[in-house]
């Protein structure tokens, strides 16, 4: 074979070999190929003609049986939205889906043996998948995370689907939505949002983690750090996790306030939710910084006895006391019931709360649990209480604060609301809280996490 013949074989074989590398390189698919839209046109076909049944992401993840991984033997079908993306190497062979683009109610993990899946499930892409033969559970078993993939048969798990198996049974359409993020607060953040895409405002990464990288160097797989955010009268916290495969692990932690978007997920054994970007570009810290309220008295009785308070008994033997159970424990707790029901008057008082030197508003904020019927506790507030009898020393304002209603929980605790103290600056201010009991009805409360601020 002579130089010429020679490299038109080797152009000819290079052009072959590439084009059979096609094969398995998913581009973002703006227009499919022929059998994606025929097997894709075929599924829905089917479920129009009721072959097959379309069924939620909530629906499915009802068929779950904790510990174990659930095979879908009926003719089931799933639309999801992607939320996920490994672009950046923070997620690996698995997808996130929710149920909508825009007002999300569940989501979902898909676990699939393909690395670089950005290319081919895009976010935002709209995608179908044929569930029959599918199982559904979870992958690391405990972990709560809910997952699509194939049977770990050695370890009665989940495992991810197959290339091959991903063809068939996840299949795209043309669609292509533009995701917004469900704006939440880091408290409100639960089990049922892993998997959505979310944002968060007024965020800014503790100060002692500002300038440090995503990924602490001697991390293998990831690393976890503080987010704190503005919210109520207070900050509250979130895990940032990151993965050691991440593009960006080696980025600082920005300064500043801003927002942050990423899909909500947990830790390896499950025990916390975190939250994971897609990119660095989801990070905002250009906004302002919040404006905090100042607390001026906070007790969780955590000291074990009334530091804080007073009580003062008018009427019953019955007091108020410090109980080894609360929101977290310990709380306050106040019961009229001593082997039936007995008359009972008893006030838990604050001590003086200095305030000479605020001027702006001031709120009041505690958590409380009800058990059994009778009245309601009553809550006040005063500046001129000098120590007495409450019923005629002090001139005291009452408030309207939600208590707990549920009366056969000890764990429907209840936020008050922000309760406004009216021209209580200046001077001392006391709170109290009121119990009363008859001898037909005594019922039993909690207080905790009492809380004064002021602006």
């Amino acid at each position: 074979m002579n130089f010429n013949s020679r490299f038109t074989h080797f152009i000819i074989t290079a052009v072959l070999v590439v084009s059979c590398q096609q094969e398995d390189i998913f581009d973002i698919p703006y227009s499919l190929g022929a059998e994606e839209n025929q097997m894709l046109s075929t599924l829905l076909s089917d479920v129009e003609s009721g072959t097959m049944s379309m069924i939620s992401i909530t629906q499915l993840k009802g068929l779950r049986v904790s510990g174990e991984a659930v095979e879908i033997t009926s003719d089931l079908v799933m639309k999801g939205y992607v939320t996920s993306s490994d672009s950046t190497g923070n997620f690996y062979k698995e997808i996130y889906l929710q149920d909508d683009p825009t007002s999300p109610t569940d989501a979902i993990r898909l676990l699939i043996n393909l690395a670089d899946s950005y290319n081919m499930f895009n976010l935002g892409r709209e995608i179908y998948i044929n569930l029959k033969g599918l199982y559904i559970g979870e992958y690391r078993t405990g972990d709560g995370v809910v997952s699509i993939g194939s049977l770990d048969v050695g370890e009665d798990r989940l495992t991810q689907i197959s290339e091959s198996l991903t063809k068939k049974h996840v299949l795209r359409s043309n669609g292509t939505s533009d995701l917004t993020p469900l704006s939440v607060q880091f408290s409100q953040i639960s089990d049922d949002h892993v998997g959505m895409m979310v944002e968060v405002s007024q965020v800014s990464v503790v100060a002692a983690e500002v300038g440090l990288p995503y990924v602490d160097p001697n991390d293998s797989f990831d690393t976890q750090r503080t987010l704190e955010a503005c919210e109520g009268f207070g900050k509250s916290t979130f895990i940032l996790e990151t993965s050691a495969y991440a593009n960006f692990k080696q980025n600082l932690l920005p300064s500043g306030t801003g927002t942050i978007r990423g899909i909500v997920s947990k830790t390896y054994d499950g025990d916390s939710l975190v939250l994971m970007l897609n990119t660095t570009d989801d990070v905002d810290m250009s906004g302002e910084e919040c404006n905090l309220f100042a607390s001026v008295f906070e007790d969780d009785f955590s000291s074990g006895d009334f530091t804080n308070w007073t009580t003062y008994n008018v009427t019953g033997s019955q007091e108020w006391e410090v109980v080894s159970f609360g929101n977290p424990a310990p709380s306050a707790k106040m019961s009229g019931y001593s082997g039936s029901a007995r008359v009972n008057e008893d006030w838990l008082i604050s001590k003086a709360i200095d305030l000479s030197a605020s001027s702006g508003n001031v709120f009041f904020i505690f958590d409380s649990v009800k058990r059994y019927s009778g009245d309601d506790i009553k809550v006040f507030y005063a500046t001129d209480y000098a120590g007495g009898n409450p019923n005629s020393d002090g001139t005291w304002t009452q408030l309207s604060p939600t208590l707990d209603t549920n009366t056969g929980s000890w764990s429907s605790w209840t936020s008050s609301g922000a309760q406004t103290l009216y021209n209580a600056t200046g001077g001392n201010l006391f709170i109290a809280f009121k119990y009363t009991s008859t001898s037909s009805a005594a019922s039993t409360f909690e207080i905790d996490n009492v809380k004064i601020v002021v602006e």
